[in-house]
């Protein structure tokens, strides 16, 4: 397909991932129209930071997921449909599983009805590796069983078999597309690496950490953007699931490290505090991820570029320049 001139619905355009596939989408020539959370302070999230220039270009939907009228609305005339709007974070899942299941599965639902009603071209749904739980063997497959382990993970998991469903039952050009953890600049607090990098810059004794022996695959944003795109553009990805990630793992404690160095401090000057409020209960900590991209190679010639050390020193050097974004002297669930 085409990208020029083409018109894309991206939901959660005011995200971190999704902000950066809007631009993407506009250096592409597309018709962009953003789907943002309607707010009563109007707003646009990290599209907000976008150049004047580039915001012009967008044309931005204020809705509600959760509310099939509105999405209606914003789904009508696209070609394809680019659905990333979730609830994210795993500790806020655990006392607020029933806004995760109106935003995760209802909201799928109501994306996939509309994509139905006006005959969208193609509808990539974003999925997530911890549907996967603690790795069973690595690298992980498509293959691999699934077995959420958080509230958040099980919602996710379900709006897969929704939109799996839709693409089998009515014909619906579905794709799957299954990320692992993807980094950069714009990620929002709760994540990992913007919790140890704004503490190494704020915090010179010691930095808060939960878990620092679980291992993670981390993708730069720049890469997630070409999976979307990449698997929307081929038409062998069609009713597929595809895992997006780089193939390394590393632990929590030597990815901490890592920022360390960047932020120029010595290893030993590094002090690790565990806190226990920032761990998953135990039967829920996954323990280990690590992707095999095998078949999004295969089929749509995906591969990452960015590798971890130059993905962090972007991020880092954006963080440096942005660091008031963040609180870093309190816990982001």
């Amino acid at each position: 397909m085409s990208w020029k001139n083409s018109k894309v619905l991206v939901t959660g355009a005011d995200g971190f991932i999704g902000s950066h596939l809007v631009e993407e989408l506009l250096r592409r020539g597309c018709k962009v129209r953003a789907f943002t959370y309607y707010n009563a302070f109007n707003s646009w999230g990290w599209l907000d930071t976008l150049p004047k220039d580039s915001l012009k270009k967008i044309e931005v939907f204020c809705g509600d997921i959760r509310d099939p009228n509105g999405v209606d609305k914003a789904v009508k005339g696209v070609h394809v449909v680019l659905h990333l709007a979730a609830l994210i974070g795993i500790p806020f899942s655990y006392h607020s599983p029933d806004s995760y299941v109106d935003t995760n599965i209802k909201g799928t639902l109501n994306v996939l009805q509309s994509a139905l009603r006006n005959g969208v071209k193609k509808v990539i749904h974003t999925s997530t590796s911890e549907v996967y739980g603690t790795a069973q063997y690595v690298p992980m497959d498509e293959k691999h069983p699934i077995n959420p382990q958080s509230p958040y993970a099980a919602t996710k998991s379900a709006a897969d078999e929704l939109a799996l469903s839709f693409y089998r039952s009515f014909d619906l050009p579905v794709t799957v597309l299954r990320p692992f953890n993807t980094f950069g600049p714009r990620q929002s607090a709760r994540a990992i690496i913007p919790t140890i990098m704004s503490q190494m810059y704020l915090n010179t004794s010691s930095i808060k950490l939960g878990n620092i022996e679980t291992m993670r695959d981390f993708s730069f944003v720049t890469d997630t953007v070409n999976a979307f795109l990449s698997v929307a553009e081929s038409d062998k990805c069609i009713g597929e699931v595809l895992n997006a990630g780089s193939g390394r793992e590393i632990s929590i404690k030597d990815l901490a490290f890592l920022i360390a160095h960047l932020a120029q401090k010595s290893k030993n000057s590094v002090k690790i505090r565990y806190e226990k409020e920032r761990m998953r209960p135990q039967k829920s900590e996954v323990d280990r991820l690590c992707c095999n991209t095998a078949k999004i190679r295969k089929l749509c010639g995906w591969r990452s570029k960015v590798n971890l050390e130059e993905g962090l020193k972007r991020t880092y050097q954006w963080f440096e320049k942005n660091r008031r974004a963040y609180k870093a002297d309190i816990y982001n669930i």
